[in-house]
């Protein structure tokens, strides 16, 4: 399938629906703490989303039960909300997506409970800045291999392993589109396959494990641990590119 160019409207459509993805997150920062369940977390993320005239975009979304994915401290990505309780040290990987008038928005960030220790701050920190780092580095002519290989060899130099298996993706009026964007090469050239032109509109989603990139599937078919067992990081920002320049939409 082709990797779709967004219009003017589109692209305003986009903007509204990632900048309420922002808002939520933005709100998740203010309200998370230790004693809270991740079900009660998920509920106030719900809540906001409806609130503000949009629909949670994972809820339903190939069978996944909740607004959210939580993943907490090991699990990646795709964790689903349980009575867990949010402990002192904790961290947590929220990624959130809406649907505002028939078009998509989708980011995510992980944030420390409490007073965390320096590992999972250089962990978190590494997902964070491996996203910038890429958004930085678009340019319009670029093959996406190039970004991916970007992406991970920003990562291994942190002493870190990209999860293997996922990727991001391309984003419209579906949640999922092309192009796929794997934070690792995949083959042995990155000067192939489709460019980056004016009218993309993706998401970047570095997820970040410690030792063993190899992903593990929980029996409930959703959360993703890396083989390890360590913990992980994730964080997600939607990207536009026009003129010839990547803008974040994600942002409130």
């Amino acid at each position: 399938m082709a990797i779709t160019l967004k219009n003017a409207k589109d692209l305003e459509g986009l903007r509204a629906a990632n900048k309420l993805v922002a808002a939520t997150l933005d709100y998740t920062g203010e309200f998370l703490k230790a004693g809270m369940t991740l079900l009660e977390v998920d509920k106030k993320i719900d809540d906001f989303i409806t609130k503000n005239g949009a629909y949670p975009a994972f809820k339903g979304l190939y069978g996944f039960p909740n607004a959210a994915c939580l993943s907490l401290n090991e699990v990646c990505i795709h964790g689903i909300p349980d009575d867990t309780i949010l402990q002192e040290g904790d961290i947590l990987g929220v990624d959130v997506g809406t649907k505002l008038n028939g078009y998509y928005g989708d980011s995510a960030r992980t944030f420390g409970i409490g007073k965390i220790s320096k590992s999972d701050e250089d962990l978190i920190n590494c997902s964070k800045d491996a996203l910038y780092f890429a958004i930085k580095n678009i340019k319009v002519g670029m093959h996406f291999k190039e970004l991916s290989f970007l992406i991970e060899n920003f990562i291994l130099e942190k002493g870190y392993v990209p999860l293997q298996g996922y990727c991001g993706h391309g984003i419209g009026k579906r949640p999922h589109e092309e192009p796929e964007i794997p934070n690792y090469l995949t083959g042995k050239n990155p000067k192939q396959g489709p460019k980056i032109k004016n009218g993309m509109v993706f998401c970047i989603e570095p997820m970040i494990c410690q030792k063993s990139g190899e992903a593990v599937v929980a029996s409930d078919g959703w959360a993703v641990t890396s083989k390890d067992g360590l913990r992980t990081s994730h964080y997600e920002h939607c990207i536009a590119v026009i003129n010839g320049k990547a803008e974040i939409l994600s942002i409130a």
